[in-house]
């Protein structure tokens, strides 16, 4: 059996003695991969039929895509670099995160790489969008996105909902403020995110006592939180968290719609509006007390 290392080389051997297939400039590529689970459902949304040859295998799980049904529609992938290389993309599409050592690789063939860093707003979605469009030669594609994504919030920001306090709460007691997409979300809905009370910004430590004393009157948690035995998630099964939560209303909030940016997220806002609209003003008041 051949070792992992000489199996790498033994790859590496091969690749570099082919020819790069990253030749497109000027014209848009007609051949794309994507090896991340964002990027996999920006290039879904924006790409051209028959354009988007492969996405990973991410993209397919509907715990971190909101895409997933879709992505069952392409080539899966798993960000190796013997596998890209096999299906001669003429544009591969990563994150800034995605396996380094495949990425350093397809650059020093010569294959066309682009990474994209997580978005972290908005504003941060809508330049992804228009990114991306530009690379798949898709501006107008690009264009609607946008302009569809920006009525929606409009529409969402004429709905007034008056002071509700929103705890974001993730597995070992995490949260979201100031300079993330999350956040970002709970503004565009119209909530007050307990986050930014605090003081924590990007992604932070809430602690449980913190949560219970603080009273917010809405708490949201990702719907698959609770499933699983992880030690991770030990904070929903506390007792004073279950108390919290039935004296004060829980949304689920599916994390495969904050995960990724793009149109898709701003489902999440849709969701908590919406779970912040029905609540009534006793629950509201017994929440300020």
């Amino acid at each position: 059996m051949t070792s992992g290392w000489c199996r790498r080389y033994l790859v590496a051997g091969v690749l570099c003695t082919a020819l790069p297939f990253g030749a497109w400039a000027g014209e848009a590529p007609r051949r794309v991969v994507s090896m991340n689970v964002c990027t996999d459902q920006m290039a879904m949304l924006v790409a051209d039929k028959g354009q988007l040859h492969s996405v990973s295998y991410l993209a397919t799980d509907g715990s971190t895509s909101a895409l997933a049904a879709e992505a069952n529609s392409y080539v899966v992938n798993h960000g190796l670099a013997e596998e890209i290389f096999l299906m001669k993309p003429d544009l591969v599409i990563a994150g800034t995160y995605t396996t380094r050592t495949t990425v350093d690789l397809l650059k020093r063939l010569g294959f066309a790489v682009e990474e994209f860093a997580p978005e972290a707003s908005i504003a941060e979605v809508r330049a992804n969008l228009q990114r991306m469009g530009k690379l798949l030669g898709r501006q107008q594609r690009a264009d609607q996105l946008v302009a569809e994504m920006d009525a929606e919030i409009g529409r969402l920001k004429t709905i007034k909902v008056h002071d509700v306090d929103l705890a974001l709460y993730y597995a070992n007691g995490f949260t979201s403020g100031s300079g993330t997409l999350v956040a970002d979300i709970v503004g565009i809905a119209g909530l007050e995110n307990l986050a930014d009370k605090l003081g924590i910004s990007g992604t932070g430590q809430l602690p449980l006592e913190v949560l219970v004393l603080a009273r917010p009157d809405l708490i949201a948690i990702d719907a698959s939180s609770e499933r699983g035995p992880a030690l991770a998630k030990q904070n929903f099964a506390h007792p004073a968290f279950r108390a919290v939560t039935s004296q004060h209303q829980a949304v689920q909030l599916d994390s495969r719609y904050t995960i990724c940016g793009g149109p898709f997220t701003l489902v999440a806002a849709r969701i908590l509006q919406q779970a912040a609209m029905k609540l009534d003003a006793t629950q509201l008041d017994l929440g300020k007390r």
